[in-house]
């Protein structure tokens, strides 16, 4: 195998969080290439993730996240498989970095298996109705609804949207690149989101004029 630099190693390694040896060998193997060498990384650790994916996860941290002022504010529940993890600063980052991901970016559901039928049959009835308003033929008006339900999961699935540290990843990915590298098996169970004032019926009036109508009186 072809030699490689101990500072292309070590970038690799800050990048993407895989150990020493497997960075060397994604090099070796994309042939110096950073970006295709974490693709690399990625690729094994979705492999070594899948293993993961049936184990049990009961344990793990419930974290609370206030943003802008207390203006927004997440509760979220992530799992993992042992209390001993659940405590590390890996797991406890991860977390924190799901709860500000529900604060900036709103999602309704943690994943498109989360999202109820009826809500989709309503969408795609939307989207088929704005398809043939813009006088698209009825035989391409149903790709183009598959396509936009897909960008409706990004929108509203915790787990399809693109992580706000890094766009290049979904949520899934980086929570998938995390178990690679934490060893167990980690899940998202539930959140909440509140917003201050959200769904309330604001007051529109004019201040001025309603201090100038109650000196008139």
């Amino acid at each position: 195998m072809s030699e490689v630099s101990a500072l292309k190693v070590k970038e690799l390694r800050e990048r993407s969080g895989a150990g020493m040896m497997d960075c060397k060998k994604a090099l070796v193997e994309t042939g110096g290439d950073l970006d295709k060498a974490v693709d690399y990384l990625r690729e094994k650790g979705l492999a070594a993730a899948a293993k993961k994916s049936g184990r049990v996860t009961a344990e793990g941290l419930v974290e609370s996240y206030i943003h802008a002022g207390g203006r927004i504010g997440v509760l979220v529940e992530v799992n993992c498989e042992t209390d001993f993890v659940a405590k590390t600063d890996d797991f406890k980052n991860l977390v924190r970095d799901i709860a500000m991901q529900i604060a900036a970016a709103k999602p309704e559901y943690v994943g498109r298996e989360a999202v109820p039928g009826e809500v989709i049959a309503k969408e795609k009835e939307i989207l088929s109705a704005q398809a043939a308003n813009e006088g698209k033929p009825e035989k391409i008006i149903e790709k183009m609804v598959e396509g936009r339900i897909e960008k409706y999961y990004k929108e509203v699935c915790l787990m399809e949207q693109p992580f706000i540290k890094d766009t290049d990843l979904t949520v899934k990915q980086m929570v998938t690149e995390k178990i690679s590298k934490i060893g167990e098996n980690i899940s998202v169970r539930r959140f909440v989101r509140y917003e201050l004032g959200e769904g309330l019926e604001k007051r529109n009036d004019d201040f001025a004029a309603e201090v100038a109508a109650q000196m008139n009186k």
